[in-house]
Formats: C-alpha cells, structure tokens, sequence
C-alpha cells in the first residue's frame, strides 16, 4: 500500500513505450529526479488524451523543475504503440504497460473489478519519497497546471497555502 511520506513502491522491469520504441524502467530511473508519475484509465478512450496531451504540453515546465513525467494504464505496451502512433504522437515521455497489474495494485489505483487503473497522480522527491496523491474516478480529467503548482510548492520545502503560486510568500518551514 502507498503511503504519503514514505518510499515510494518500487517497480522494475516494466514495459513502457516511448518514442517508437520498447524499454524497460524502473523507479530508480528517476533517482535524483522529481516523478510525476501518474495513471491513466484506458487507451482509445476520450478523457485520458486529453489529459496526455496537457501533460506533453508542459512536459518542459516540468524538466525546468527538475522533474520527469511517467504515464501508466493496464494496457499492453502494443495497445500504447498503437494508440501513441496514431493519435499521440507529440508525446515523449513514456508510457508504462501495467499488463500484470502489479504497479496499479501496489499503487493502490487499480479497479479490481474490470483491470483497469484509476485516475491516480504522485508526486516522488528525487529521495523516493511519496509527497502528493490524488486518486479520482474516471470521469473527471486532472489539471496538469494545478499539478505544476503543486510541485513547486513541494519544491519550497514551506508550507504553502491554499491556491498559492510561485513568487508569493510562504507560511515558513513545519
């Protein structure tokens, strides 16, 4: 089970697509990295592109923070080249294949019910460390750009109130 504060669940040897091609990856890909590492529904469906496009949108906001984008679903790494070659092809970061349902499970996000992935965003410190969750349902698309705010207020090491923004002042450190 996924905790706040706490490592992060390790994945290893997982199947992602990028770029055209296959890999293999793991969370200490990203060592050193911030991680925002979310999971997505289904591919071929109609919320989940728009959402992987936001995110490939800012893909580069998110490097300038020091962090690396990962996207997840429970489909087969063929259903993401086909789908990402088709219809995604501005998206670089890659996309894990989840086929086995360990990530989605030990994330706490998988629908046992159908084999799916809920709607799941974390947040990795460069340490490994869970800073931020959210899981939601599937009918409602997240804002990557409340996703970047929060990764900066992460960033600040303070503590950060409702709706604040990069520049504004901080309520100091916990």
């Amino acid at each position: 089970m996924i905790k706040m504060n706490q490592p992060a669940p390790n994945f290893e040897g997982v199947a992602a697509y990028q770029n055209g091609e296959f890999k293999n990856i793991s969370l200490a890909d990203y060592k050193g990295k911030w991680l925002v590492f979310f999971f997505y529904p289904e591919d071929f469906t109609f919320i989940c592109p728009t959402e992987i496009r936001s995110f490939a949108q800012k893909e580069q906001a998110f490097k300038d923070l020091g962090a690396e984008v990962l996207a997840a679903s429970t489909d087969s790494k063929w259903s993401h080249k086909a789908w990402f070659e088709r219809d995604l092809q501005e998206v670089m970061y890659p996309s894990l294949a989840d086929t086995n349902h360990s990530v989605s499970r030990d994330y706490d996000v998988l629908e046992e019910s159908n084999g799916t992935a809920n709607r799941g965003l974390f947040i990795i410190d460069p340490e490994g460390i869970v800073r931020y969750i959210l899981i939601s349902g599937g009918s409602v698309g997240r804002s990557v750009d409340e996703t970047l705010r929060v990764l900066e207020a992460l960033q600040t090491g303070e503590r950060c109130p409702a709706n604040w923004s990069r520049g504004e002042e901080t309520l100091g450190k916990d």
